[in-house]
């Protein structure tokens, strides 16, 4: 895409890169962000990580752009100057694109290379050990779940993902996921010197969890950066919460953890999450978690 965009730029084609919802956060260490201003911490590393001089626009937190153009994860639009789409694709396509173009503008020779270019592309970032603590299989397919975090004086440095399971969403009875993310964008690392992360669940009438507290394992390694899962068992009694009371019911999360940051702070912190039960179209799908079999499963 950026030999295309370097090409067409002599004819005067714009070119934009767009920052929507990550579609499989934990590639790379990333996880969702809950702020514009987090989003935009996306945006200005993936100009560091990829080194593009391509210019980006940053959809906002309600993800109207993305809606509004389809929801696909990786499409591509030509759009003409009066804001017609004139060309779409699901799937991003560079060497499709280059004969679009091509057919509209007219062919650019000789063609720049990737080797051309020279980009100095630099690895993501990498605060602490990670393959410390094992991690959960999934006990089958998992849907993410509308998280709400609330208000809080200091950022979340630790993010939460809740999904539960296909035999949740269908019978009511199921497994729920809880899993707390460092944020490797805000700079920190767990302290397991200190005690480890504690949650407690709230639930309304007619929802029953199997464990309202929990509290992370103790790590023998100083500090750490994998994320703090537990998998929890979850039913829902449709005689006491109705289909409709269900849909807007929230659980309501209290966390503990202790965090260090780069730059030599280790502090405690406090906050609170909603979570509602809804399926979340933008929260994407994480590929590189547990699968039933695995080394998660002897650990649970």
């Amino acid at each position: 895409m950026e030999t295309v965009a370097v090409d067409y730029k002599k004819k005067e084609v714009a070119f934009y890169y767009i920052y929507k919802a990550l579609a499989h956060p934990e590639n790379n260490g990333y996880v969702q962000p809950f702020t514009l201003q987090e989003r935009l911490l996306h945006v200005a590393e993936a100009k560091r990580v990829l080194g593009s001089d391509i210019d980006w626009l940053c959809d906002n937190m309600q993800n109207q752009l993305k809606q509004a153009l389809g929801g696909a994860p990786n499409s591509q639009f030509v759009i003409d100057p009066r804001g017609k789409i004139i060309s779409a694709a699901g799937w991003s396509n560079p060497a499709e694109l280059r004969n679009t173009l091509s057919e509209l503008v007219g062919q650019v020779t000789p063609v720049t290379t990737i080797q051309d270019l020279g980009l100095k592309q630099l690895p993501p970032p990498r605060l602490a050990a990670t393959g410390v603590v094992s991690r959960p299989a999934m006990p089958g397919l998992m849907r993410a779940v509308m998280v709400k975090p609330q208000p809080s004086l200091e950022p979340y440095y630790v993010k939460l993902r809740a999904e539960v399971d296909n035999g949740f969403m269908q019978d009511g009875l199921g497994w729920m996921y809880v899993g707390f993310h460092l944020d490797p964008l805000l700079g920190v690392h767990w302290n397991n010197l200190a005690p480890p992360l504690e949650f407690n669940i709230k639930t309304p009438a007619g929802l029953c969890i199997a464990s309202s507290r929990a509290r992370a394992p103790v790590v023998k390694e100083e500090a750490d950066a994998d994320p703090r899962e537990f998998l929890l068992g979850l039913e829902w009694d449709p005689r006491v919460l109705t289909a409709t009371d269900f849909s807007r019911a929230e659980m309501i999360v209290e966390v503990k953890y202790y965090a260090c940051h780069d730059e030599g702070w280790c502090r405690s912190f406090n906050q609170t999450y909603h979570i509602q039960l809804v399926p979340d179209r933008n929260a994407g799908s994480v590929r590189s978690r547990g699968r039933p079999g695995g080394m998660g499963a002897r650990n649970r």
